[in-house]
């Protein structure tokens, strides 16, 4: 990032330079795969803050419950992209059971997406989910998306 960033600055006049530093700002190197990335910059244009990515969640004993993919701690509202392998390999759709009632347990809204989803659906799941914590919670200064 540093050296495409340096280049951007070096050639402050060239064409194609603002484009190329809107997209900079957009980088997130928490991203594990394209697919996340773009849910994240989804979420971005529907108007949603940017999304905090790889959120570490414990449990009351400090054992790691999950890494969510992205998402607001705050509201403890969680997006996460995912792959087939999800439903296809037994082991880790099990785990994912078990994972999503310990999510659910610790207060945590957690949005699946997959492939089938569109992004007027994801947007309008996400939006909602939205509204209904950020009712709940009160206190925190976020603001809602359109």
């Amino acid at each position: 990032m540093a050296g495409v960033e340096l280049l951007a600055e070096r050639y402050k006049g060239r064409r194609g330079i603002r484009r190329a530093r809107r997209a900079l700002s957009l980088v997130d190197a928490g991203a594990e795969s394209p697919r996340e990335t773009w849910l994240r910059l989804l979420l971005i244009r529907a108007g949603f803050p940017a999304p905090q990515t790889q959120i570490p969640v414990y449990d009351e004993y400090g054992q790691l419950v999950a890494v969510l993919d992205m998402g607001w701690e705050s509201l403890k509202l969680a997006v996460e992209y995912e792959g087939d392998h999800h439903r296809t390999d037994r082991r880790q759709f099990n785990k994912d059971i078990r994972r999503a009632e310990a999510l659910a347990d610790l207060g945590w809204i957690d949005i699946r997406v997959t492939a089938e989803d569109t992004e007027g659906g994801v947007i309008a799941r996400v939006r909602a989910a939205w509204e209904r914590r950020a009712c709940n919670v009160g206190a925190i200064s976020i603001n809602s998306p359109p």
